[in-house]
C-alpha cells in the first residue's frame, strides 16, 4: 500500500481513499457479518487484530488496499474526500489490488458490505446495486 498511501480515485458514484487507522473500527463491525466472512474466505478477527492487519496491509508493497466510499453520501453531498470523518461516514466497502510479479498481471478484489444485511435477507446478491459496476467503470474508464 506503500504506492497507494496519498492516492485517492475519485468517481461520480464512489470514491477509493487509502485504508486508514480511522477506517479500522467500522470494517472490523461490517466483518462480524457471517455472509461477508464466508463469500469473503475471512476469519473473524478481534479488533486488536484488525489493527494489526490494517498496518499490514499498509506496509505491503504487492497490495493496494481502499476504502470506497459512496461518493453521494454525506452532508453536503460533495463526495468523500480524504477528510477522515467523511470517509468513514462514506465507506461502502473495500478494495484490494494485488500485485503479481509477471508484468500487467495483478488481482482485484471488490467487497461491497454497506446494507449486506438488507439484500442477503432479500436475494443474497451485492449489497449496494451500483457499487461494483461503479468501481469497474472507474478501472477501465
Amino acid at each position: 500500500m506503500k504506492t497507494n498511501e496519498f492516492i485517492s480515485i475519485i468517481g461520480t458514484k464512489v470514491q477509493l481513499v487509502p485504508y486508514e487507522k480511522q477506517h479500522v473500527l467500522k470494517y472490523h463491525n461490517w466483518m462480524k457479518n457471517e455472509y461477508l466472512l464466508e463469500t469473503t474466505c475471512s476469519e473473524p478477527l478481534s479488533l486488536e487484530a484488525e489493527y494489526e492487519m490494517q498496518i499490514s496491509w499498509r506496509d505491503d508493497i504487492e497490495k493496494c488496499t481502499f476504502i470506497v466510499c459512496d461518493a453521494n453520501n454525506n452532508d453536503n453531498n460533495t463526495g468523500c474526500t480524504n477528510e477522515v470523518d467523511k470517509t468513514v461516514q462514506s465507506m461502502i466497502g473495500d478494495v484490494n489490488l494485488f500485485v503479481e510479479d509477471e508484468p500487467n498481471r495483478g488481482q482485484i478484489l471488490i467487497m461491497i458490505a454497506e446494507g449486506i444485511e438488507e439484500k442477503v435477507t432479500k436475494s443474497e446478491s451485492n449489497a449496494k446495486e451500483d457499487g461494483t459496476p461503479a468501481i469497474l467503470d472507474i478501472a477501465i474508464g
